[in-house]
């Protein structure tokens, strides 16, 4: 049917929606009254993944392809490394099988993959390179906010350099074999562990003076500790034409106690945990279980890389039989609590890394891919990565833009990858949870403790007063839970909450036997060690 409105014909119902939008216009509004508007008719938004659409094409936000090259030659590129500070988040280092280490800057036009092939479109991009080592670096590591950066190399040597002057300050001499990996304290970037080919790691204090200068006046510094063997494989039956076992030490990890120290090897899939107050032997030490049933000789596989999240409550661990273990710090000796897979590690070179926030794990494969899982989900199937034409090698995750990773490939090129445009980090999201609720305490404290506000009569204020609650995070199905109280009353509230904790904190019995208690140990206490853990809950 047709009506006539204004001299216009139109449809009957739709005049009588036009009505019923005007009659709910001229209707006075109310809290209540929107509140039961909004869960209704809530806002549509469309959902989006995690970590959205991932691209390495020019087209991109702060994405492309690097071509690693010197003087027209390219080299395969061995590690990269993102800077820790978020400041410099967006400049890259590159080390390569030349010796050379390169800084990038991902915040400028990044050339692509065709641009690569034609030796065009570096200059822009590439901020400066120099000889660093006269052999293979394995490994790099940013330390004291961006100001120098290790590099870890195959003459036996680890070198501490000024990145701004790129200029060598000092050389951490003792290995008497590559130097496989690097990593300083969690804390104190004065304190360094390193892991080398030989079979030993050491302990590095770079404000110890130097023992001696080389040739070309560079500062050499000794170990506080030396561990040699440390992932030496049992002795066995010698067999005809075999080869001796690898004890290289291939990963090491401070972890975030600060006094403990992890390290992996090539010898087969065992994670070691170690108090640098007493290295005469580990404290404890993580395997994937193996079936009772199996009684013949097992084939070992050993562990390519090592890496933690922010918090350091988890650790995961890429092994050469194409699974990644993720272990719980504090039980470490349960074995892995989740297992991921569908990649291929065959190289010691394949190197995986965990999520600053802990949510997702980045892995290289020698099937030339880069693959992405969820941690809350290592059953589903990973997020693939195509583009690159070798075998992915070393990865890394950019600390301060979330999406925002690079891989690296022995195709001789490195892609920096990042959400494409529109893509954003989604509301459920661990990081945007966390953030959210950080926020609302924040004001939550300013408000109450700091400038209580005074009451009204008026019908507002009421409203108002009862609205200054908190909200909880979203959950799993997107619906919100409110909590109405008054300002006394959450005033109060609040202040005993604060109060209860202080005792807590107060109470030596209490911050002993709590789990946080290893990874962040009270002041007023002894410092404890994952083995005193495991030792009081037995």
């Amino acid at each position: 049917m047709l009506m006539s409105l204004g001299g216009t014909i139109i449809p009957i119902s739709l005049s009588l929606s036009l009505t019923r939008a005007m009659e709910n216009r001229c209707l006075p509004s109310s809290f209540f009254g929107d509140l039961r508007s909004r869960e209704l008719n809530g806002f549509r938004v469309r959902k989006r993944p995690y970590l959205g659409d991932l691209s390495s094409e020019p087209g991109s936000f702060g994405t492309g392809v690097l071509s690693v090259e010197h003087s027209g030659a390219t080299t395969p590129p061995t590690a990269v490394s993102f800077c820790k500070t978020s400041r410099n988040s967006h400049i890259l280092a590159v080390s390569d099988e030349d010796g050379y280490v390169s800084f990038f800057d991902t915040r400028r036009s990044l050339p692509s993959y065709a641009s690569c092939r034609e030796r065009t479109g570096l200059s822009e991009s590439r901020v400066c390179e120099w000889v660093a080592h006269s052999n293979a670096i394995f490994d790099i590591c940013w330390i004291k906010d961006d100001d120098q950066i290790l590099t870890a190399s195959g003459d036996q040597y680890v070198k501490i350099w000024n990145a701004e002057k790129r200029k060598c300050i000092g050389i951490l001499a003792g290995h008497t074999g590559s130097v496989k990996t690097v990593c300083p304290h969690s804390s104190n970037p004065d304190i360094v562990v390193s892991g080398s080919r030989d079979g030993s790691f050491a302990l590095w204090d770079l404000r110890c003076n130097s023992s001696s200068t080389n040739r070309f006046g560079e500062a050499c510094l000794l170990s506080t500790a030396f561990v040699k063997e440390a992932h030496a494989s049992a002795p066995r039956k010698r067999r005809r034409q075999g080869k001796p076992a690898s004890m290289s030490i291939t990963s090491v990890l401070y972890l975030k106690d600060e006094i403990s120290i992890a390290t992996a090897g090539a010898v087969d899939s065992v994670v070691k945990f170690w108090d640098t107050r007493n290295l005469k032997s580990s404290v404890t030490q993580a395997c994937p279980h193996v079936e009772p049933f199996v009684r013949k000789e097992t084939i070992q596989h050993g562990i390519t890389c090592l890496s933690q999240d922010a918090h350091g409550a988890s650790l995961v661990a890429s092994c050469m039989d194409s699974r990644i273990y993720l272990y719980e710090v504090l039980q470490p000796d349960k074995g892995p609590v989740k297992v991921f897979s569908g990649s291929k590690i065959e190289s010691f070179f394949v190197k995986s890394a965990i999520s600053p926030d802990g949510a997702h794990i980045l892995g290289g494969s020698s099937d030339g891919n880069a693959y992405i899982w969820q941690v809350k989900r290592p059953e589903s199937a990973p997020a693939i990565l195509k583009g690159h034409d070798g075998e992915v090698t070393a990865v890394d995750w950019c600390s301060s833009e979330v999406g925002k990773l690079a891989t690296s490939s022995d195709d001789f090129m490195v892609r920096v990858w990042n959400m494409k445009k529109g893509g954003r980090i989604s509301a459920r999201s661990p990081t945007a949870i966390r953030k959210r609720i950080t926020a609302v305490v924040t004001e939550c404290r300013k408000r109450i403790l700091d400038d209580p506000p005074a009451c009204s009569i008026s019908m507002d204020d009421t409203f108002q007063a009862l609205t200054g609650a908190s909200v909880e995070p979203s959950s799993p199905d997107g619906s919100k839970m409110l909590e109405f109280s008054t300002p006394k009353s959450g005033k109060r509230s609040y202040k005993s909450f604060l109060r209860e904790e202080k005792e807590m904190q107060q109470s030596p019995e209490a911050a002993l036997s709590s789990p946080s208690s290893v990874l962040n140990p009270p002041s007023s206490i002894k410092r404890r060690t994952i083995r005193d853990y495991f030792v009081s809950s037995s």
